[in-house]
């Protein structure tokens, strides 16, 4: 028995037949299908064993087909990934970036414009996902991502460190005008980063400030961003994140009225693929974004940090 492999048009047809039909899988490789059954006989020469048994009206595996099965359908998905990898490194014209709700909607999409205009020959394109992409196999060039790391094998540069204080509109800061105030306030819980081990991320920020556990009793949120949202109506007071708010105090429609803020281990990442860095259109998002980041420094150089990992101890 040979050990050389089949053609690849072989294999290509009979993985194509994993509808099994001779039909179907001639119309997804758009021949005919007496084209398809030669390659598939081709196949069972090259094996000298069948790999479909001919019924009536439609085929199935033998014990050889579904042997080969899983390894074609692999192969051929890596060699698409792989040929789509290889299509992007000579297209510098479009940049596919991939970053949380939240930050997205907050932080990159009210700057965009920024960057359009500064580098009008990439054309960006956004996918505001929590999820963890593959950069090959979802055709991402770049992902800004939050929390603590490590981004093993990828390069990897903070652009932002991230800390929380009390936010609130000014309205809602005249009535509640001290720390120790804020036990009769309403306040706004978010979930999707929850530092504290037991009780609210509020009890953290209270704890740090000296005073009694203001326990859970407001409104959730699952999303830090909707958290923001509801702030800057004057639904309560949210423990906000600067890198969502930094826009909201920069007008005035949310103050942070205490000088305690925390500051927290997690920050914002520029990720790539090793090496993808160097690529024009990536070197340019990430000097942009790490300009724009630099930026935001007026309201921190106002507060009193306190590390999380002090407060937890």
């Amino acid at each position: 028995m040979p050990s050389r492999l089949p053609p690849l048009t072989a294999l290509r047809a009979f993985d194509a037949a994993r509808h099994m039909s001779f039909a179907d899988a001639a119309s997804e490789l758009n021949v005919t299908a007496a084209a398809l059954s030669f390659q598939i006989k081709s196949l069972e020469q090259h094996l000298g064993q069948p790999v479909f048994r001919r019924l009536n009206r439609a085929v199935a595996l033998t014990e050889a087909g579904r042997a080969l099965a899983p390894g074609a359908a692999d192969g051929f998905q890596t060699l698409a990934a792989a040929w789509r990898t290889t299509q992007r490194l000579a297209d510098t014209a479009t940049l596919t970036v991939t970053a949380g709700p939240g930050f997205t909607a907050k932080w990159l999409a009210p700057r965009l414009f920024d960057f359009a205009r500064k580098n009008p020959e990439i054309e960006l394109r956004f996918s505001a996902t929590l999820r963890l992409m593959d950069f090959n196999r979802d055709q991402v060039d770049v992902a800004i991502r939050f929390g603590e790391g490590p981004d093993k094998g990828l390069y990897s540069r903070d652009i932002i460190s991230e800390w929380m204080t009390p936010m609130m509109t000014p309205e809602l800061a005249a009535l509640y005008p001290t720390p120790e105030s804020l036990l009769q306030a309403t306040l706004l819980h978010q979930d999707d980063y929850s530092f504290a081990k037991q009780g609210s991320n509020w009890s953290i920020w209270f704890r740090a400030a000296g005073l009694p556990d203001p326990g859970d009793a407001g409104p959730r949120f699952s999303q830090a961003d909707h958290a923001h949202a509801a702030a800057d109506t004057g639904s309560g007071v949210v423990l906000g994140r600067y890198s969502l708010s930094e826009r909201d105090l920069a007008s005035g429609l949310l103050v942070a009225p205490f000088d305690l803020a925390i500051a927290l281990p997690a920050r914002y990442r520029f990720i790539c693929p090793k090496g993808a860095e160097t690529r024009p259109h990536v070197a340019a998002f990430e000097e942009w974004i790490v300009n724009e980041a630099a930026k935001m420094t007026c309201f921190a150089k106002s507060r009193r940090m306190v590390a999380l990992t002090d407060i937890m101890q």
